[in-house]
C-alpha cells in the first residue's frame, strides 16, 4: 500500500451555517450544491477533487475542542497562494472579515498564517517558497522556526 495524497478532511462543527460562512465566504472554498442528506452537512472543493472538506453538524451543544496539549488534530494547511504578495492579500481578508490572525510563521519552505475556524480548529494558510526549497532539501521542512513578516 501507499499513500497518494490526502484526500479530504471531516470536521463536526456545532452551526452548519456559521461554518459554511466562514469557509465560502471567508476563506473561499467553493461549496457543492447539497443533495438529499440524512443530517446537516456541506462539502467544499477546490477542484482537485470531488471534496476536499466536510462539515458535519452536531448541534450547539456538542463539547469543545480541548485547550492546551491533547491528543488529536493540530491543525490542517491550506496552500492559498504562490508569492508573498498572495499571502498579503489573504491576511486583508482575514483582517475585512474580523477573523483574528493567531499566528505567523517562517517556516523556511512555507510562509504561513494561522487561524481558528468558528469552532477553534486551527487552520495553517500558506504559500510554499519559491523556489520550492523542499524539492530541492526535503529536511528544510524541520528547519527552525522564524517569525514571519509580511
Amino acid at each position: 500500500m501507499s499513500i497518494r495524497e490526502l484526500g479530504h478532511i471531516v470536521l463536526y462543527v456545532r452551526d452548519l451555517q456559521r461554518s459554511r460562512q466562514f469557509y465560502g465566504d471567508v476563506l473561499g472554498w467553493n461549496e457543492l450544491p447539497r443533495g438529499e442528506m440524512p443530517f446537516p452537512a456541506a462539502a467544499f472543493s477546490s477542484g482537485r477533487t470531488h471534496h476536499e472538506l466536510l462539515l458535519i453538524e452536531v448541534g450547539p451543544g456538542a463539547a469543545p475542542i480541548p485547550q492546551g496539549r491533547r491528543v488529536g488534530m493540530y491543525h490542517f494547511g491550506l496552500k492559498v497562494g504562490e508569492t508573498d504578495d498572495d499571502l498579503r492579500e489573504v491576511r486583508d481578508t482575514l483582517q475585512a472579515h474580523g477573523v483574528t490572525i493567531v499566528g505567523a510563521s517562517d517556516h523556511t519552505v512555507t510562509h504561513s498564517l494561522y487561524v481558528l475556524d468558528p469552532d477553534g480548529n486551527e487552520i495553517e494558510l500558506y504559500i510554499d517558497v519559491q523556489p520550492a526549497v523542499w524539492k530541492e532539501h526535503p529536511e528544510a521542512v524541520f528547519a527552525p522556526i522564524k517569525a514571519l513578516t509580511l
